[in-house]
């Protein structure tokens, strides 16, 4: 009997679009022997639908069209699977459009892959993929992130962290914060946002004011590090859990040219050719990274212990930087639910696409079967004693 799988992606995120590219590469992947694959598409006003015509990324050029094809629905708990049931129908039409054994969400960004859409899919009591909500967030918070990789042992760049409200009641306090505990040049980041959205590096004060207006546009809170001037980035994805972690081959992206990988390098090959429907598998890079064996060895063993110190799940990709002139290696960030879900560095690894989906879904059944032998209940009378005396006092305030 096929597992029906259910991929869930878009949102209201500004990384909608390339959720959009990742999810069709993945239902694609999906081995249509085993599964029965239900997209489901999350509008940027965070309205579901389902529907074949959503298998194909060309018809979101354009959406209100793509949608009049499709079904609305919302997700209701059903038994060990999840239902999706019509929002509209008549009086005698069928309800209920189609049921979800596990999901695969393939979103990227804010309100979807930071965990909340996460906490929906636990409180559906089903398997899902990937990160679970605490690691989910403290994947998106850069600075959270690297508070617990310091606590594991994991080399990273000293910060300032700071919320955008705190920036423009006292810019000059901010700003001499930063200038304090770091020199120029520095790199401004939204510390919950990922594809390069919203980053810039200052080479002085002014690119400092400007790189931060320009990051609270896109996040209440800002991160703010030093810049490393001989860089070469590396990345490298993790696939497995807390228990059993390998990490892929590793890949240097390419820049067109600026001091960071814009959104163009990681998303449109350096440009907006043909490269521009691929996602990360269409952007430049050097596959394998042209690395020591000795820096490879560290890389992979950082990278494996950064999925698991923040207790990953599935397919991650971590992002590591080089410093050639001292030679030091940092990591940078985590991407939970990366870019085509990095399936080109476990081909390159000789995972297939389609065996990568089949783990994908083995660990979210895994974590499921674990998380089933816990006790998430309290037997206690507390409901029968209490009265009309413990509405004045409170529960916490009620004597014994």
């Amino acid at each position: 009997m096929k597992i029906s799988v259910g991929v869930l992606f878009g949102g209201n995120s500004v990384e909608h679009e390339v959720s959009v590219i990742s999810a069709s590469q993945a239902m694609h992947a999906l081995n249509k022997e085993k599964y029965n694959v239900v997209p489901i598409y999350i509008t940027k006003d965070c309205k579901f639908y389902t529907g074949e015509a959503l298998m194909d990324v060309a018809k979101y050029k354009d959406i209100p069209s793509l949608l009049a094809e499709c079904e609305e629905v919302m997700l209701k708990k059903g038994n060990n699977c999840a239902e999706l049931i019509k929002v509209k129908g008549g009086l005698f039409s069928k309800k209920m459009v189609a049921v979800c054994d596990v999901f695969i969400p393939v979103v990227h960004g804010t309100n979807v892959e930071d965990g909340t859409l996460q906490g929906f899919l636990e409180m559906l009591g089903v398997p899902y993929a990937g990160c679970d909500v605490t690691a989910s967030a403290l994947g998106m918070d850069k600075y959270a992130m690297k508070c617990v990789l310091r606590d594991a042992g994991v080399n990273v760049l000293d910060a300032v962290c700071f919320y955008s409200r705190e920036y423009f009641k006292k810019s000059d306090e901010v700003i001499a914060r930063v200038e304090d505990k770091l020199s120029y040049p520095v790199i401004v980041k939204p510390v919950n946002l990922g594809s390069s959205v919203g980053i810039k590096v200052a080479k002085d004060r002014e690119g400092l004011i400007e790189a931060i207006d320009e990051a609270a546009t896109f996040s209440h809170k800002v991160l703010v590090e030093r810049a490393i001037e001989s860089l070469r980035e590396v990345n490298c994805s993790v696939l497995g859990d807390y228990e059993e972690a390998s990490a892929s081959v590793l890949e240097e992206p390419i820049s067109s040219g600026g001091d960071i990988l814009d959104f163009k390098d990681k998303y449109q090959g350096g440009s907006k050719g043909e490269g521009s429907t691929k996602g990360m598998s269409g952007s430049s890079r050097k596959v394998p990274a042209e690395v020591t064996e000795e820096q490879e060895k560290v890389i992979k063993e950082m990278c494996i212990t950064t999925f698991k110190a923040l207790n990953c799940n599935g397919v991650a990709r971590i992002d590591v930087m080089i410093d050639e002139a001292s030679n030091e290696i940092y990591v940078n960030e985590i991407n939970t639910i990366p870019g085509s879900l990095s399936f080109y560095l476990w081909e390159a690894a000789g995972l297939s696409f389609d065996a990568l989906m089949d783990k994908l879904v083995y660990y979210a059944q895994k974590r499921m079967r674990e998380r089933e032998k816990i006790s998430f209940s309290y037997e206690t009378n507390l409901l029968s004693e209490f009265g009309a005396r413990s509405l004045k006092n409170g529960a916490k305030g009620a004597k014994n």
